[in-house]
């Protein structure tokens, strides 16, 4: 799209909490800070904004925890496990107040939103409490903090995008970049917090997004991933001509920008995904050909329950069209076991949705009520734990075998890689990642000699062997 490639010269389960350092900054500072990101691909774009925040204001980051002036932990809301860890890791960082009492300790993000009373008041475990949609007033809010006062602003906006920001890339491979093209959501599935604590779905405007993913890759980038709460329901209206851009016309503008950088996209709703998409993505070799489809349950009935919007037949259909499309196109989701009121036949039928669709892998959960969700207000938590942890077993169990047979399959055919780094068991081997989004490792020297491939190179790799979450090949020779 001409449109956009002239307008940017002128112009993101749970995880475990990393701490991370920035890359980029070359500037003394006399202040440092520490941030743990906690959840979805979401929370660790957004800490990429915090720390651009910081570091305008004078703060350098840092992974030790007795050098940080200050600690952030941006947590997650969506299960109480992610709630869980966070409490706990507040709870350790006492210890180093007591040491340091001019320390300061602050909770961003979804769970900020959901329990800053809980946090400041009842537990005194933080100092500031901060929203996703109030980052731009944390400098204001750490000199608040600073004078012994409790600040808080979880504030929820209908506009902010911070596509002004250019996001600090922390702890970074160098190779793959998270891009927010979006904040929010307006899909009011009955177990998610999100639209509590994320807000209305606003999109950021195309040629901010365009840029920014433009100067990933002009900084040595080969990777980009658009992120949203659903990206598929991206709509920017550009008022210099009053055009209208959706995603995929944003997918298209930024795969134009060099067929060298790999595009990605999370998250899809079913609902959303267009024919226009997958078009798109068949157009371009450099948009990776992986959709992760959240599915959730494999019952009409639960669906329903859900406020999912679709049916089981509706979902299959989709995914056949995919397939129909792009043969080689692998297929993620996430499922729940355990919703309120689901029968075992209920179940039976999601376990029976896995082996049609056929997925690569999953992320699989036992429902956690959560606290002023639709689900909350209006069903009773009726499945026991127990059960619940024997159904998502099952679930478990189906998903290792569609794993095991999907990677069998790669055997003996040949991939792109592109090489993110060494692999995590051997200095001597590359890591990378197909187009689908599969793991493939393999050894650096080919054939007994050394090969001059480095990290960001993408290589021809014919798969040999398989575990359950990883390829494992070697060099194509020519």
């Amino acid at each position: 799209m001409e449109l956009f490639t002239t307008a940017t010269k002128e112009h993101d389960e749970l995880r475990q909490g990393e701490a991370y350092v920035s890359t980029q900054s070359k500037a003394p500072f006399s202040k440092f800070f520490m941030i743990e990101s906690y959840g979805c691909a979401m929370n660790f774009a957004d800490s990429e904004v915090v720390a651009s925040i910081l570091e305008k204001n004078g703060y350098g980051s840092t992974k030790n925890i007795e050098q940080a002036d200050l600690i952030l932990i941006n947590t997650c809301s969506i299960r109480e496990k992610a709630e869980l860890t966070v409490r706990k890791r507040l709870t350790e960082f006492r210890k180093y107040k007591e040491q340091k009492p001019a320390m300061l300790v602050g909770v961003l993000g979804c769970m900020a939103e959901r329990l800053k009373s809980k946090l400041l008041e009842e537990e005194k475990l933080v100092d500031l409490v901060v929203g996703p949609d109030a980052y731009r007033t944390l400098p204001d809010l750490i000199v608040e903090a600073g004078t012994g006062q409790k600040a808080v602003n979880v504030l929820l906006s209908r506009e902010e995008t911070y596509s002004d920001i250019s996001p600090v890339r922390l702890d970074s491979n160098g190779i793959s970049g998270f891009v927010s093209i979006m904040r929010g959501c307006n899909n009011m599935c009955s177990f998610c917090v999100v639209p509590f604590t994320r807000g209305r779905e606003r999109s950021r405007d195309a040629f901010s997004i365009v840029a920014e993913c433009k100067d990933l890759y002009d900084k040595g980038y080969k990777e980009v991933t658009l992120l949203g709460q659903n990206v598929d329901s991206y709509y920017w209206n550009n008022p210099e001509t009053n055009t209208q851009v959706t995603f995929a016309g944003l997918l298209e503008s930024v795969a134009l920008i060099n067929p060298q950088l790999r595009v990605r996209f999370s998250t899809s709703h079913p609902k959303d995904i267009t024919d226009d998409v997958l078009f798109t993505m068949m157009k371009y070799h450099n948009i990776c050909k992986y959709i992760h489809l959240p599915v959730q349950s494999g019952s009409t009935r639960v669906l329903q329950l859900m406020n999912r919007t679709y049916t089981r037949e509706w979902y299959l259909a989709k995914v056949a069209r995919i397939k129909e499309l792009m043969p080689e196109c692998s297929i993620s989701a996430d499922i729940i076991a355990g919703f309120c009121t689901e029968t075992e036949a209920d179940h039976q039928d999601t376990m029976s949705i896995m082996q049609l669709a056929q997925y690569d892998y999953a992320y699989m959960y036992f429902y956690s009520e959560r606290p002023g969700t639709l689900a909350e207000k209006r069903y009773e938590d009726d499945v026991p734990l127990a059960i619940k942890k024997r159904r998502l077993q099952e679930i478990v169990d189906v998903q290792w075998h569609l794993s095991n047979e999907s990677n069998k399959k790669e055997l003996g055919k040949c991939y792109e890689v592109l090489i993110e780094g060494n692999s995590k068991k051997s200095d001597a081997e590359w890591m990378g990642r197909t187009s689908q989004n599969k793991v493939v490792v393999f050894p650096k020297a080919n054939n007994g000699s050394s090969s001059n491939l480095k990290k960001g190179d993408y290589v021809q790799i014919l798969i040999k062997d398989f575990t359950k979450g990883t390829l494992i090949g070697a060099i194509k020779n020519n």
